[in-house]
């Protein structure tokens, strides 16, 4: 039976989404622990400074565009990232954003454009990276999900679709990569605070609000960070060859509730 090598020490790693929040802070957490980081993104401008950061501070890093609409950008995003650091070994998919609605006044279009930069745009990735992966017989390709697929919210128009989708794709390249050597992993997100739909007006979060604590989702006020995220993609990938973390799920921990004083304490 062939035996897994390890993890080579340095391990490319191409991050779809990497101008802010999830992407960008996996994109530093990879970089201090020495591997070289593509951050790709539509605001390559962004990705440049975070870049030159990542430099600054003895990371290797490189910025280029990527938009994961266009097979075109894909294909010449992994091209240009490899010529500069090498095969891929790490790919993070986070590229997205959110608009809020309601599913039945939501426009047709709107609606299908979710889908594809959520779920299309992963498969672009998946169809560009994953063949070379599995000619070499390693890889870790890693779907930032959502909690949203596990239990859909209202108001939140296309996204629940698009992310119970690409973690379906997710499950379903997990059996069809077996005996590759390739991963492919979930990782989902609970409530993050993000850049991602921060922009909503508050005659649209208003609403929100008031129907996610009605069905529940709404039981206290802490948000995740990004970096926590960043984190839990760094355990996946940093799993040794013959473990497979195929979802990791993330929620905030709650906050501390008072303690009550004892018995007698009230009045000591």
């Amino acid at each position: 039976m062939p035996r897994f090598e390890p993890h080579p020490t340095r391990r490319p790693a191409l991050i779809a989404g990497a101008s802010s929040g999830i992407g960008a802070a996996t994109a530093v957490a990879l970089a201090e622990l020495g591997h070289p980081v593509a951050l790709g993104a539509r605001r390559v401008d962004v990705c440049e400074q975070l870049a030159e950061k990542i430099r600054a501070d003895g990371g290797e890093a490189v910025a280029l565009r990527l938009d994961v609409s266009e097979g075109s950008s894909v294909d010449e995003f992994v091209t240009a990232a490899e010529k500069a650091l090498g095969p891929a070994e790490i790919v993070l998919s986070g590229a997205g954003d959110i608009e809020f609605g309601l599913a039945h006044e939501m426009d047709s279009e709107d609606f299908l454009t979710q889908v594809h930069i959520h779920l299309v745009g992963a498969q672009r990735l998946v169809h560009r990276v994953v063949p070379d992966m599995i000619s070499r017989r390693r890889g870790d390709f890693v779907l930032i999900g959502s909690d949203c697929a596990d239990t859909p919210r209202p108001r939140m128009g296309a996204y629940n679709a698009a992310k119970t989708g690409l973690e379906a794709m997710g499950r379903q390249m997990r059996m069809e990569l077996e005996g590759t050597g390739v991963r492919a992993s979930v990782v989902r997100p609970g409530p993050t605070q993000t850049g991602m739909g921060m922009t909503a007006s508050p005659e649209v979060v208003g609403p929100l609000l008031d129907d996610w604590s009605r069905w529940g989702f709404a039981r206290h006020p802490y948000f995740l960070r990004a970096s926590d995220i960043a984190a839990a993609v760094v355990a996946v990938v940093s799993a040794p060859r013959g473990a497979h973390l195929v979802l990791v799920e993330v929620q905030p921990e709650a906050p501390l509730r008072e303690v009550k004083a004892e018995a007698g304490q009230e009045n000591s």
